[in-house]
């Protein structure tokens, strides 16, 4: 069986109480951390055969359109502070994580800051990491890969990465959950288990 991970109830939409199957479906929580956390715990109870994330994520530009649905290719940790010099991780620390499943959706790279980023300039600077953020995957996909299985990342565009972010995420979340939904349906990856 696989496994379906949002960090919260909204993002599964009616998965959450009717997943497809050859799935079933958890929560991990909000941030990296707690999301690492639950995923470890999840593998480790449910032993899946292969885990995706489903979520929503801000845009830090134009690259992508609002609603648009994108698999996470790669999830970097990352910050404004490290990109800006008044930060620095250890060399030994790892920052990056590749989806090991191949998803069927156009594929990004996507930037794990520690926070919500709420200034345009902020978006600005991380838009050379990756074209969209999202607070839990680096957790996700670290704890997948530590685990041995397979993992990847459904994300849909739901927000401008700004001050503006918080109102129009409260707005759109739940539209854009259920359209990834169905896009993801559209594409049978769902109904393939």
């Amino acid at each position: 069986m696989g496994l379906l991970l949002a960090a919260f109830p909204p993002e599964l939409g009616p998965l959450a109480e009717a997943p497809p199957r050859g799935w079933d479906t958890a929560c991990t929580g909000v941030g990296a951390l707690t999301a690492a956390a639950a995923t470890a715990r999840l593998i480790a109870e449910r032993r899946p055969r292969a885990v995706v994330f489903l979520g929503t994520c801000g845009r830090y530009d134009g690259r992508l359109g609002l609603f648009e649905c994108l698999w996470a290719t790669e999830a970097i940790a990352t910050s404004l502070e490290e990109i800006r010099g008044g930060a620095y991780r250890p060399a030994l620390e790892r920052t990056r994580w590749a989806a090991t499943l191949e998803g069927p959706l156009p594929g990004r790279a996507v930037a794990v800051p520690p926070a919500i980023t709420r200034t345009l300039d902020g978006a600005r600077t991380l838009a050379a990491v990756a074209p969209v953020e999202h607070l839990e995957l680096t957790g996700v996909y670290a704890a997948c890969e530590a685990a041995g299985v397979p993992f990847g990342a459904a994300l849909v565009v739901v927000n401008d990465v700004g001050p503006e972010a918080q109102t129009q995420w409260k707005a759109n979340h739940a539209e854009g959950s259920l359209r990834l939904i169905a896009a993801l349906r559209g594409t049978g990856f769902l109904e393939r288990g």
